[in-house]
């Protein structure tokens, strides 16, 4: 049986979205990438051809998450891998006021979320040991409504996409949240020291580690620009 997958990663214009595109499609698999037009994806689809499809990119907008997946259906027919880059700020305008940004990371990124998924799970039920990650920055964990509470799925992105188990286990779906260590609600009694994380090599980490897939992962970054840049730092 091939090792070939099929693979769709989110927020795949800039920093470890755009890594994790290239270090898939060097590793030989299909990968379509929702992503802003740049010159970096361009490259890329004319290196690698067939391999590379280009999805909408403004999945905080319905129609875009469910026209993404039906060019996924008409395409492949099914999904193996759902990577949710959940700290993109491919989702901003550029109008933006710069008080705002921190909200909008996390409340864009939730409406792509909660859009990806719905529109992924058919794909992902036909795929071969089908996988979600998500995957978020120390901005996009910010909790919004109820910052002082414990963190759960109305207020807390990474909580939401673990209410999601349930839905995601009876689809046979294995998902792996890669978030900042919480303090409030922390998934590991270790202690994750913030490390210099590049966008390449958290990408080739997280790879790697979708071999054997975990139900969580900290990743722990110690300057969160290099893998999600703000809009001012893209």
């Amino acid at each position: 049986m091939s090792s070939t997958r099929r693979f769709w990663v989110t927020g795949a214009s800039n920093g470890v979205g755009l890594a994790l595109v290239e270090r898939l499609l060097e590793q030989g698999h299909r990968v379509a990438a929702s992503g802003m037009d740049c010159q970096e994806l361009d490259t890329l689809a004319e290196l690698h051809e067939a391999r590379l499809l280009r999805l909408p990119a403004h999945l905080n907008e319905l129609v875009a998450a469910q026209s993404a997946a039906e060019q996924l259906q008409s395409h492949w027919g099914a999904l193996d891998v759902l990577i949710v880059n959940a700290g993109t700020c491919d989702y901003l305008a550029n109008d933006l006021p710069a008080n705002a940004v921190m909200e909008e990371i996390v409340s864009s990124n939730r409406r792509a979320s909660e859009h990806v998924l719905a529109s992924a799970l058919s794909l992902l039920a036909r795929g071969h040991r089908p996988q979600v990650m998500a995957l978020f920055s120390r901005y996009s964990t910010l909790q919004l409504f109820a910052p002082a509470q414990t963190p759960a799925g109305h207020n807390s992105l990474p909580q939401w996409f673990r209410e999601q188990r349930k839905v995601l286990d009876d689809l046979a779906v294995q998902l792996t949240v890669v978030a900042p260590q919480s303090l409030k609600a922390p998934v590991s009694n270790s202690m994750a020291i913030p490390e210099s994380w590049t966008a390449k090599s958290a990408a080739n980490e997280l790879a790697r580690r979708l071999k054997h897939p975990q139900a969580e992962l900290v990743l722990e970054v110690l300057d969160p620009t290099l893998l999600w840049p703000l809009p001012w730092e893209a």
